[in-house]
């Protein structure tokens, strides 16, 4: 809902970009967008491809050993599909995401209906187990899969300016979205615990092949299988498809080279920019873990959302609440400050969690400050990237 008011206020390409750009000022929307290129995005695409690998295995057994060349060829298949512009990209991102769907929904009936399955499952949560880790620490661990499987919402704002009425579409959209998929992450939870003990979830493949067993029997491992390669192409394609909006809108502003400003003359698709965040993407597959990539842009991307979250404030101030044409959001300001308080709490919980790659994420995030410096010495900025507190 609160970003539902900021899309609708600012019904232009690059999302969060704008958002801290009009509350904060053009230095914090330029190191948002700075680890955005170089650490959430292209992060965000590489845990996806590798998260997959293992169960593309399943369905190809002959590809064993061969994860990492698996996860390169998700990353660079999907991105040339988003090269060939938005239109066709969207429908078949429409139609990824309708499969997706109803796997999931065959998944979640079929697990109470069909399914081996057994509450007695759910039992363990209630104690300790040996071994476990501290309560915080678990928590942090926790949430880090929690927030990867809905994270990211904001980012359908990139495209704002491409869609035929922003103001009214956009916030429908966010709102929507998050509850339809707040509401599948639960029941597909509970349908997993429900098929296969929590105590015998020792890697994401292996829960999702002894659910499947449990669910279709000898064929359900690859069933199962297929359903979550499905569901994560739809989301590297989406992101793939959103994220160099932001870049184009910072290359006008001055902010990023020219070059990925630039859009292909027929299909209008930033294809530069989608080809860059596809290299970049393929380092961090060539080099780190699934875990270790999630914790490296989870805490810098959160502290990001929860200023642009904050800044409805200031923009709220400086302009007023009741702008023509705008969706506010429900609640406010209890709404933005619960999902802030939130947000923060989440950034220190993963941070304590994982605290090596939360503190690189945010090391490679603050480079950005000289190379704004740079840019802002040399004039290279343009003034719509000043805007904010700057005036």
């Amino acid at each position: 809902m609160t970003f539902g008011e900021l899309g609708s206020r600012f019904p232009e390409a690059g999302g969060l970009y704008v958002y801290l750009r009009e509350a904060w000022g053009g230095r914090v929307a330029f190191l948002y967008g700075w680890q955005c290129l170089l650490v959430m995005d292209p992060g965000v695409t590489a845990a996806l491809a590798i998260g997959v690998a293992p169960y593309l295995v399943v369905l190809w057994p002959a590809a064993a050993g061969h994860e990492r060349a698996l996860a390169l060829a998700t990353v660079w298949i999907l991105a040339l599909a988003d090269m060939v512009g938005l239109r066709p990209s969207s429908r078949a991102l429409n139609v990824l995401t309708g499969v997706k769907a109803l796997a999931i929904a065959g998944v979640v009936v079929g697990a109470f209906t069909i399914g081996a399955g057994s509450w007695s499952h759910f039992s363990p949560w209630l104690a300790r187990r040996s071994g476990a880790p501290p309560l915080a620490e678990a928590v942090g661990l926790g949430l880090i899969g929690a927030f990867y499987s809905f994270g990211g919402f904001w980012e359908a704002s990139r495209v704002a300016g491409e869609m035929r009425d922003p103001r009214r579409e956009l916030p429908r959209a966010l709102v929507l979205g998050v509850a339809a998929v707040t509401a599948i992450y639960a029941l597909t939870t509970l349908a997993f615990v429900y098929l296969v003990p929590v105590e015998e979830a020792t890697s994401g493949a292996g829960f999702a092949r002894r659910a499947g067993e449990a669910l279709f029997g000898a064929a359900g491992a690859r069933a199962l299988a297929a359903a979550v390669a499905i569901s994560a192409a739809a989301s590297v394609m989406a992101l793939l498809l959103m994220a160099p909006r932001l870049y184009v809108a910072m290359g006008r502003d001055g902010l990023f080279p020219s070059e990925l400003a630039a859009l292909h003359p027929r299909t209008g698709a930033p294809v530069r920019g989608t080809a860059l965040l596809a290299a970049i993407a393929s380092v961090f597959v060539l080099t780190g873990s699934f875990a270790q990539v999630v914790a490296l842009f989870m805490c810098t991307t959160m502290v990001f959302v929860g200023l642009a979250a904050a800044g409805l404030a200031v923009v709220r101030r400086r302009s007023g609440s009741a702008a023509a044409g705008v969706t506010r959001a429900p609640g406010y300001p209890a709404t933005p400050a619960l999902f802030v308080l939130l947000v923060f709490a989440v950034v220190v919980l993963i941070a304590l969690a994982r605290p090596v790659p939360a503190l690189a994420g945010f090391v490679l995030m603050l480079i950005g400050l000289p190379v704004y410096g740079m840019l802002s010495r040399r004039g290279k900025i343009a003034r719509s990237a000043e805007r904010g507190l700057a005036e």
